[in-house]
Formats: structure tokens, sequence, C-alpha cells
């Protein structure tokens, strides 16, 4: 008789108690399972990087929206990079790089067609998960589609030390903007939009209301606003937008944490009289971009056009820590968990 190979262990993370307001390391848990062998069609894929990012908070509630919410007990997911290690699927043989949707775990099983090859000569496999993933897509898709830029633009951009805000600014510049204005807290955030991301003006949500920043910034108005804060940030850009302008809603993270009704903008009404488009965005709606704007991303990447940053944390472990920080503002740039610690 054929002795039976030891079982591979992997761990993975699971949602243990929904949150109510901001979410605590205590309603997550670290998990050690049996990884299951690959079936026909199916591949193994070994983790090594992951990605955390603010829509999470969403799908820990209990409640309808784009995207199941995640089931308690079970193993969480996103977006991820890894290695193929075991393989019944002939076109993508061990030793393939792919990009996947079933992060927070060591070892992934998924059927073939749910894994996209990435060519790490490229650019290093982290950067399918920021620029040349759906973060930069998110980015692209606003200013070109949703709120498209046109030649001499003043652009707005909030939470733009993030990882979409921090490509869209320089993008808005590549489209013809005449100035890019970005909003991020803190000093040291404010600086790096200026310093490393090209923007013209930077607002510090710290320094005091971002309605009268902005209007000081921008005292001719704005023409197109990339919003990934809502709230207050929304208000600011509506009192401040020229007839016309353009809105792209990508984000509303000052209200992930709410525990009871938010207020909509108190100047709702000046968008009626002044014309503007305001649109929300999904990026799995822009994905048959993703090969054009991987194309084009790659080219500015590797001529050093496109600047970005990474915010690292090592270890599945520290993954609910990351997804905290993230939702707190902690990260410049793409927040990543380096899966390297464990099986």
């Amino acid at each position: 008789m054929t002795a039976r190979a030891p079982a591979r262990l992997g761990r993975e993370v699971h949602l243990r108690a929904r949150p109510h307001g901001e979410p605590r390391l205590d309603q997550f848990a670290l998990v050690e399972r049996e990884v299951p062998e690959p079936g026909e069609g199916q591949i193994l894929v070994r983790n090594t990087w992951m990605s955390v990012d603010p829509y999470m908070r969403g799908r820990m509630n209990d409640a309808p929206s784009y995207i199941p919410p995640f089931a308690l007990g079970a193993a969480m997911d996103g977006g991820a990079v890894g290695e193929v290690v075991v393989s019944r699927d002939e076109a993508l043989p061990p030793g393939t790089t792919v990009s996947h949707f079933r992060g927070w775990r060591d070892y992934a099983v998924l059927d073939a067609s749910e894994a996209t090859v990435v060519d790490t000569g490229l650019a290093p496999p982290s950067a399918y998960l920021g620029p040349l993933g759906t973060t930069g897509l998110t980015a692209y898709a606003a200013l070109t589609r949703v709120a498209p830029v046109r030649h001499g633009d003043t652009v707005y951009v909030s939470a733009a030390a993030g990882a979409v805000g921090s490509v869209a600014g320089q993008l808005a510049r590549r489209y013809g903007a005449v100035k890019v204005i970005g909003s991020a807290r803190g000093p040291e955030k404010a600086a790096r939009l200026v310093e490393d991301f090209g923007f013209d003006v930077a607002l510090d949500r710290d320094a005091g209301p971002i309605a009268g920043q902005l209007a000081r910034a921008a005292p001719e108005g704005i023409d197109v606003y990339l919003d990934n804060v809502g709230g207050d940030h929304l208000e600011a850009a509506i009192a401040s937008a020229r007839t016309g302008a353009r809105f792209a809603l990508v984000g509303a993270v000052s209200q992930y944490n709410a525990t009871g009704p938010v207020p909509g903008p108190r100047n709702l009404y000046a968008a009626y009289g002044k014309e503007l488009t305001l649109r929300g965005l999904l990026v799995d709606s822009y994905l048959p971009l993703l090969p054009e704007w991987t194309e084009r991303a790659a080219a500015w990447l590797a001529d050093g056009s496109l600047r970005t940053a990474q915010t690292v944390v090592e270890g599945l472990s520290q993954a609910p820590a990351a997804l905290l920080g993230v939702l707190r503002g902690a990260n410049i740039g793409k927040m990543l968990v380096h899966l390297q610690e464990g099986p």
C-alpha cells in the first residue's frame, strides 16, 4: 500500500463577528486548515502578496451591496498574487505567477479560469495589486470615462496619498489638467503629494475646514473631482465646482465606520444650478479596460513618469491590522500584505 502524502496545511483569516463602528482585531481569527488538492481544471496557488482595501469594510456588514458580505467563520477573500504549485490545467504549469481573488490565506485552490497570468518581467508581482491592477484601473476609468479630464481643467482629488488618489493626480496632469489639487491627512502626506506625486497644491485635512482650503487653492473653481472620502470633502467640491463640473464618486471612507445615518452634503442643491455630473464608479464595470490600462501604465512605470508607493505589512497574521490601518489612513500609496511567514 502506498503511503498517503502528508497533508498540506495552510492558514486563512476568518471574520469572527461583524463590527459596529470601527472594527477590532478580536473580530478576526487566524485558522489553520488542511489544504485540499486541486481537482480537474483547478490550480493550487501559494499566495505571496495580498491586498487590503477600504471597500472591504462594507463587506464586514451583513447588508445588501454590490459585492457579497464576508461570511462569518469562513475565509475572507480579496485580491492576491501568488505562484502555482500544483496544476490540473496544462495552460498554467507550476511556477506560473497569477493574480486572483482568493487572498486572506496562504494557499488558494481555484478554477484555472479564475486566475490571470501576470508578467513578472514587466513589473514586480506586487504591482499587479496596485498600479497595474484594479487600483490603477480605478483612477484611469475615473478620469477618462466617468469624469474625463479635458485640457485646461482644474482637478481635485481627495485621499490623494492613497493607492487610487496618488495615481489619479498624475493621470490628471497627463490628460491636460493645468492645476491638480490633492487632499490628505497630516503634513507628511501633504508634502508627499507635491514632492513625490506631482500635485500643484496639497491640502491637509487636519489643518482646518477643507472647504476653505479648497476655495483658496482654486479661487476660480474646479472642473473635475475624484471623490474617495465623501462627507465634508464632497460638500467642499460642490461649493467650489464650476458650471458643468464632473465628479467621479469612487469611495466615501469618511463614513465606512458610521453607526447611524450619514447626512448628505448640505449644499447638494447647488449641483442642480451648476449642472454638475455626479457619477458613481464600480471598477468591475470597467474590467474590459484592464489590458489597455496595464499596457500603458507598465510603460509609464518603466520610464519613471508614473510614480507609485507601497506600504507593506509582513505576514498573513498581520493582515487584519493592515486592513484597520488602511481604514485609518495609515498608508501612503497601496497597502499590501507580504505573505512570507508560515507554511
